[in-house]
């Protein structure tokens, strides 16, 4: 870490510096903060807290706490407030896009198209949150009615990666609500403020205190506040975003109290050039899946498999587009 630098946004109350617990915006329980650092310079210019033990289980708490009452609102309304979260996300789009290029490193075009994304999950289950039907089934013998009815499931419980900090905690609080569930939600340390961002809008259009908690944490507190939540039999399900390793973990530890898991875990993607292939057309591709997010996505090659015939000319003039690339900040041309 270098200097201490700030960001400075059109509504700078998107960056709370604190966790949301139930109603309160609050420090960690000791009050130990956490450094947000810019990536291209490593300088410092945001702290959050650095969440422990005691704040997960309070997290918990508030969340079980506001579920009865939550799973008791109408589909439509639910509906509703989701939809007016869409909307300020859209609204503060510059806001959200300056935080995400300043935390994560991608240039800023691309900040403000994850913003787009992420509204885009939001949306989308803002409108599915109607369409939770049931089924009739027919009776396999007389005089008997037959039918399934989809219910919450409880606290959930979501851990999200730093590639797509905006996308990524849309995706997975976005159902969470529109299906009845609370949350408690622990974002990646290296990009916690377009997380509290989001949560902090989320508040701002009508979600209930408690239904929407968010744990900030370091790598070194971060085992403890989810190890709380896989203990918790009161947290029903997981959805993880990350590594196979941290995954198959999560995975066994789940199994004591036989939570749901959805698990998005690393991939091992192939780049393959055949030799009646548009080299040019195939550099220009590899460029995109490679480079994109600053090749932190999941399903970015890192295996390039090249026919010997064009291997060469293939390699010259990919060799020519890398070097071509800028590195600097994100806030740049």
């Amino acid at each position: 870490m270098t200097n201490t630098m700030t960001l400075t946004l059109e509504r700078q109350d998107l960056m709370p510096g604190r966790q949301l617990i139930g109603a309160e915006w609050r420090e960690a329980s000791d009050e130990r903060r956490l450094d947000v650092t810019d990536p291209a310079t490593g300088a410092v210019f945001a702290s959050v807290p650095d969440g422990t033990a005691a704040d997960a289980r309070a997290a918990v708490d508030a969340a079980h706490a506001a579920f009865p009452a939550w799973r008791a609102v109408p589909a439509k309304q639910r509906a509703q407030i989701i939809k007016r979260w869409n909307d300020l996300v859209m609204a503060h789009q510059e806001d959200l896009g300056r935080l995400i290029s300043r935390e994560q490193g991608k240039p800023l075009a691309e900040g403000r198209g994850e913003v787009a994304y992420a509204a885009s999950y939001i949306e989308w289950f803002a409108e599915e949150a109607t369409r939770a039907n049931g089924d009739v089934i027919p009776a396999p013998v007389p005089g008997r009615r037959m039918f399934a009815l989809k219910e919450p499931v409880g606290v959930v419980a979501t851990i999200t990666p730093w590639n797509f900090p905006a996308a990524m905690i849309a995706r997975k609080i976005a159902p969470a609500l529109a299906a009845g569930c609370t949350v408690v939600c622990k974002p990646a340390e290296d990009t916690p403020l377009t997380s509290l961002a989001l949560v902090k809008l989320a508040q701002e259009a009508g979600v209930p205190a408690g239904v929407l908690n968010i744990v900030t944490a370091s790598r070194e507190r971060t085992p403890e506040v989810v190890d709380v939540w896989l203990d918790d039999a009161r947290v029903r399900k997981i959805s993880f975003t990350g590594s196979t390793p941290v995954g198959q973990h999560l995975a066994r530890r789940s199994a004591d109290t036989l939570k749901k898991l959805s698990l998005e875990l690393g991939g091992n993607a192939p780049f393959i050039v055949f030799e009646d292939a548009d080299i040019d057309a195939a550099v220009e591709g590899l460029m995109v899946a490679k480079f994109r997010n600053g090749g932190q996505t999941c399903v970015c090659p890192n295996r390039v498999f090249v026919q010997a015939k064009v291997h060469d000319a293939f390699v010259d003039k990919l060799a020519a587009r890398v070097g071509a690339l800028k590195v600097g900040p994100a806030t740049e041309p």
